[in-house]
């Protein structure tokens, strides 16, 4: 079955108690032919879509780009423009997949107007003398569309004192909405027989002569002035306006409000509800907050214009409301320009959401083609309530001019933005009249969110839900009762939207200039070719002094061939490569890890790299296995001419050998080709992923810093997505507040389409891009804050890091467990980590049975000692060591492998070996096995190659034609059907290198388990396990194996995620009592804030206070700091300078760690013996 297709079913329908929900019991499946219907555009010569919006647009698009990319070639448009908001993190996906389409890389931005005018016609008028403070009552909020005023309040002040009042009824001509009614109190009846707006107008004109005005929202209320001068063409309006909307968020920008209600209240001026929202009361209201806002600024404020010194950039972005626009990237020029305002926007002027300055963007407009935007743009807004010139004025900026169909702005009429829906289209006309008056190219845009009519219904489920950070989506409105079907239209769906417009020019504004738009567009390069390495003087000498140093210092002056040949042949690729900087890099890293004792472990496939070996980036010898003298450098790679990787899998599986010197040698040797790492011709960029100890990792990342400089470091950026179960959470809460109910299929159908939308960023945990310091970031990626979390300490890139991994270096600088633990086992044993021996025949006996820790079956439920051990110690891969009881450390490298991949082990390998058709050394443990085999095969290297990495990648499946041509390769080099039927199963392979690292770590602390057995749980209860029952645990082994049995009994179901992890706790614990130790109490004067301690016996373990239940690491740690400055006295004493919390008190109290401390600090005669 496959999605997409056709079926018909057969079977019975029954309501499934269980599920509460009907099941279908098919019986019969056939495919079914229905040609499903698709939408096409006809149009001779398409229209191009200049606003759409993907999934990229933060919990608003709904199109993911594969669909997008589909549904163009449907349409044979032969262009479309992507502009989400505020982001250009689709750029990389559709630069690499665009096919034969045009794309139009385009970005809608919040912009904020930093000319910010407190004042409206400047002025040097005294501040104290007299000023009109006014206030307009409306039928509606668009002067300029018919709208007209119904009430004039005014009153004239002068040194804060009211001199005179104006108050005018109008009567509009029209009945009143029923919503202007309810706000203004103001009934039809009221304006019956008062003057007309002319003569009112006239009238207030009179009034206020040629004096400075005051509004609160005087942009509003000068709408209706103008639009009163321009019908009863009275001349221009000239008066100086002082808005105090603006001087308030001026005055007070922290404040998040600042409507006239508010600003009574605070500065305390007397203020009637029940009066607001008429006129002269209103009026009188502004006025007297006025003055008490220039006694807030003091008196360095005397004319008009002063008031404009208040204006403060940062203080506008706080404050100002952003409107949307439209950008396309003209050309490369145009696209670093983008970069750059999506950086600042995301960062420097972040604000609730990303912004930008309209003056910044102008800085960087070279390339760029700017258009209007949607309804939330300053064009479309202004055409509603301004004048012409207003509106012609504001439309200059732009390059072209963006007009919506009426089908997506209806929601306009429903919150009262326009009366209705004739109104709306007239702006529309208004909108194409002006734009031809400046000869700007006026284009029909979808502002498109979704791709078919009948998806909207994800978007509704997508508005309702609450947004990052926290508010409502801008459409979640109590009045809003119809969210706007932007779909993509075709250009005959567009066309019949602009029915209401000349046919001529609804073609013109729908398909010829959007074309022409198109045409300008010149092709970018979103992605620049092949790696970009940052360059470090003399990197590759110095790369190549470090490498023979140590192969002299460990192989001898004279070296093998088999090192020679090979050192040269990775340092060739290397080189050509341009890769000997992310090596010395690497070294740099894990010296500076080394130096402060902590060892580094590798992942991925550095191991394979016998050059990373020698620089000490990686602990695994990639060579075959060997012996080597540490005293006379002799080294031994075959006996009595038979080579001894023919006989053993590792060198520390060899027998222990003699030197002639005497001296005992050592062993070596995890036999890894190295072209699994970089290629046969080093095609591949080398990815070098190591593994820092967790205390470390973060000062690991500040040295890149320190190498590279702040400028060009930035941790890897990362995009969160709608996931399935929380998209089946928003369907849930959208059917709760309708009022519905759906059947769990329909549920879930609908959820499907709401994964995988952009929903924040973050950052990877380990990953680092390195800018070359010959470019800058911009010539690869915008950047930001993490998760819009501007008190973060590092930038991160824009683009997500897989989409620019093969064209920026990426360093993976991970924390990991296992060197923490390491380091604390060492400490506490005084030993060198490199001084653990890798063949210890006790510590390799561990991995098949128990007899090395003297336990038995019935003791700890298991067969092998592994419990607890780094990478063996799960239930899955102890089950793996049952079923192949390894002997050998090659053994744990293969189950290592296996254990990591994905369908490799279960249904694959564990089957044939069950089935007797191989034994455990034949199948395919890692990545490099296949490679090495195909080879032994007789297939070519290179080819043998190809085929590894086609497999190991899990690409049989998806790219089945290729496959059916490589597996007739391997069985024409008479390789075994069984052994091709495993490699088909294959969905992904772990690197032999990886595995190899990871082993070696794993048996050191296995170890430490054998011999040091104290100290090793102390430091894997201490690092690795943070879910305890601690009351449980010091009660004794038989209380720890009678939880372990609860939890166990417990239905699946009914588990929960800390059930498990206390489980896994409960299992070490029963180990460790099994093996003759305990857990002492917890002690005020004793435990640690957060590590286990060895009690002085040396047989058990003081658990710390942060085993207590909801004591967190903070009050833990404070309480050891406060202990040791001076022993706690009291309990009161410890509540307080501990900071505790009572209920932890009684928890502390009832386990009987604070026996013998009095309640009290006080004295008390009693107290004292006579």
């Amino acid at each position: 079955i496959t999605s997409g297709s056709w079926y018909k079913f057969k079977g019975q329908v029954k309501f499934d108690i269980r599920s509460n929900d009907y099941v279908f019991n098919i019986n019969d499946i056939e495919t079914y032919n229905r040609k499903k219907e698709k939408r096409t555009d006809n149009a001779e010569v398409k229209r191009v879509e200049l606003h759409l919006h993907t999934n990229m647009s933060q919990m608003d698009g709904l199109i993911p780009y594969k669909k997008l990319l589909k549904k163009v070639t449907d349409f044979n448009m032969r262009a479309v423009a992507v502009t989400d908001k505020n982001s250009i993190q689709i750029f990389p996906k559709l630069y690499n997949d665009k096919k034969d389409i045009k794309i139009l890389f385009g970005c809608e931005l919040s912009v904020v107007d930093d000319v910010v005018k407190i004042i409206t016609n400047d002025s040097d008028y005294n501040l104290n003398d007299e000023i009109v403070v006014f206030d307009f009552e409306t039928t509606g909020f668009n002067a300029f569309a018919g709208d007209k005023i119904i009430e004039i309040g005014a009153v004239t002040i002068k040194n804060g004192e009211i001199i005179s009042e104006f108050n005018e009824l109008v009567d509009p001509g029209i009945k009143l909405r029923e919503e202007i009614i309810n706000i203004t109190s103001i009934t039809d009846a009221m304006l019956k027989g008062k003057l007309k707006e002319e003569e009112a107008f006239k009238k207030f004109k009179e009034y206020f002569g040629n004096k400075p005005m005051i509004a609160h929202n005087a942009k509003f209320d000068v709408s209706f002035i103008k639009a009163c001068y321009e019908k009863y063409n009275l001349g221009t309006f000239e008066n100086p306006v002082i808005d105090t909307l603006e001087m308030s968020r001026a005055i007070t920008p922290d404040e998040r409000r600042h409507d006239l209600s508010t600003l009574v209240k605070r500065y305390k001026v007397p203020f009637d509800e029940d009066g607001h929202h008429r006129a002269t009361y209103d009026a009188a209201a502004t006025g007297k907050v006025y003055y008490k806002m220039l006694e807030a600024i003091g008196n360095n404020y005397q004319v008009v214009s002063d008031l404009k010194e208040l204006i403060n950039i940062d203080n506008v972005m706080k404050t100002a409301r952003p409107f949307d626009i439209t950008v396309l990237v003209k050309n490369n020029v145009g696209l670093k320009n983008l970069f750059k305002i999506i950086s600042y926007a995301n960062t420097k002027y972040f604000y609730k959401g990303a912004r930008i300055p309209k003056s910044e963007l102008t800085k960087h407009r070279e390339g760029l083609i700017i258009g209007s935007g949607c309804y939330s743009g300053e064009v479309f807004e202004s055409a509603k309530t301004k004048s012409d010139d207003d509106v012609l004025n504001v439309m200059s900026y732009y390059d072209f001019i963006e007009v919506n169909p009426p089908s997506i702005l209806e929601h306009l009429v429903e919150t009262g933005d326009f009366s209705n829906t004739f109104e709306m289209k007239e702006t529309i006309k208004k909108i194409i009249r002006l734009a031809d008056t400046l000869d700007k190219l006026t284009c029909a845009t979808g502002d498109v969110h979704t791709l078919d009519p009948n998806d909207n219904i994800y978007r509704e489920i997508l508005v309702a839900q609450k947004q990052p950070g926290g508010g409502l989506h801008p459409l979640f409105k109590r009045d809003i009762k119809t969210i706007p079907n932007a779909y993509l239209m075709n250009t005959e769906e567009m066309l019949n939207a602009f029915d209401f417009i000349d046919k001529d020019k609804a073609y013109e504004i729908v398909v010829t200039n959007t074309n022409i738009i198109a045409d300008m567009i010149e092709d970018v390069e979103i992605i620049k070719p092949g790696l970009c390495a940052p360059k470090m003087e003399n990197s590759a000498e110095e790369m190549k002094n470090i490498v023979y140093t140590t192969a002299y210092n460990t192989y001898g002056q004279v070296l093998p061939d088999i090192i020679k040949e090979r050192l040269e042949t990775e340092l060739n690729g290397i080189i050509g490569g341009n890769y000997d900087v992310i090596y010395l890099i690497s070294q740099k890293l894990v010296k500076h890890s080394n130096d402060a004792g902590y060892i580094v472990g590798s992942r991925g496939s550095v191991g394979s790299s016998l050059v990373a070996t020698f620089m000490n980036i990686t602990e695994v010898n990639p060579l075959p296995p060997h012996y080597i003298c540490p005293k006379c450098k002799k080294s031994i790679f075959e006996i009595n001419g038979e080579k001894l990787e023919s006989k053993y899998g590792s060198g520390f599986d060899m027998p222990d050998m003699k030197c002639e010197c005497g001296t005992f040698m050592k062993k070596q040797g995890q036999n890894i080709p190295f072209e699994t790492f970089l290629g046969f011709k080093a095609e591949k960029t080398p990815d070098i992923d190591l593994n820092f100890s967790g205390e470390f990792q973060a000062e690991a990342h500040k040295y890149t810093r320190v190498l590279f400089g702040d400028s060009y470091v930035f941790r890897a950026g990362t995009i969160t997505t709608i996931a399935e179960k929380t998209a089946y959470g928003f369907v849930l809460k959208y059917m709760e507040d309708k009022g519905q109910t759906l059947r769990r299929a329909e549920i879930e159908r609908l959820a499907q389409n709401i994964t995988g939308i952009k929903r924040t960023t973050g950052q990877h945990p380990g990953g680092i891009i390195v800018i070359p310091n010959y470019k800058d970031v911009f010539d690869f990626t915008p950047y930001q804050k993490p998760a819009e979390n501007m008190e973060a300490e590092w930038l991160t890139t824009h683009f997500e890091f897989h989409d620019i991994e093969e064209n920026v270096l990426k360093l993976d600088i991970l924390g990991h467990d296992d060197p923490t633990v390491l380091k604390y086992l060492c400490d506490d044993v005084n030993i060198d980590v490199y001084d653990i021996p890798l063949d210890d025949k006790k510590v390799m006996s561990i991995f098949s049975n128990l007899e090395a820790l003297g336990l038995t079956e019935e003791q700890v439920n298991t067969t092998v000692g592994s419990l607890g051990v780094p990478e063996f110690g799960t239930k899955f891969v102890m089950q793996m060591l049952e079923d192949t009881r390894p002997k050998s450390f090659a053994e744990l490298i293969k189950i290592s492998g296996l254990s990591h991949g994905t369908d490799v082990w279960l249904g694959n390998a564990q089957e044939v070996i069950k089935q007797g058709i191989c034994e455990f050394k034949d199948v395919i443990g890692c990545r490099d096995d296949i490679m090495v085999s195909l080879i032994q095969y007789g297939i070519e290297s290179q080819q043998s190659f190809k085929i590894s990495e086609f497999i190991r990648k899990g690409k049989v499946s998806k790219e089945y034609d290729t496959w059916v041509e490589y597996s007739k390769i391997m069985r024409e080099h008479n390789i075994p059907d069984w052994y091709i039927g495993c490699c088909e199963k294959i969905k992904y392979m772990f690197p032999k290198a990886h595995a190899a690292a990871y082993v070696i770590n794993g048996f050191r602390v296995a170890w430490f388990k054998v011999y040091h057995p104290i100290h090793y749980y102390r430091v894997l209860f201490s690092i690795r396990k943070s879910d305890f029952e601690i009351e449980v645990m010091i009660n004794g082994k038989q209380a720890v194996k009678n939880l372990i049995k609860e939890i166990e009994e417990k239905e699946k179901n009914e588990k929960k995620a800390k059930d498990e992890a206390v489980y896994d706790t409960l299992l070490v614990a029963n180990e460790m009592y099994e093996r003759g130790f305990h857990f002492d109490e917890i002690s005020l004067e004793k435990s640690d804030a957060v590590m286990f301690k060895v009690n002085e016996n040396g047989d058990g373990l003081i658990p710390p206070f942060i085993t207590l239940p909801s004591l967190g690491e903070s009050c833990a740690r404070n309480i050891v700091e406060e202990r040791d400055k001076k022993p706690f006295v009291s309990i009161d004493d410890l509540q307080s300078r501990g900071k505790v919390s009572q209920t932890l008190i009684d928890k502390m109290r009832s386990m009987g760690i604070l026996k013998g401390l009095p309640e009290s600090s006080q004295l008390c005669l009693f107290d004292f013996e006579v």
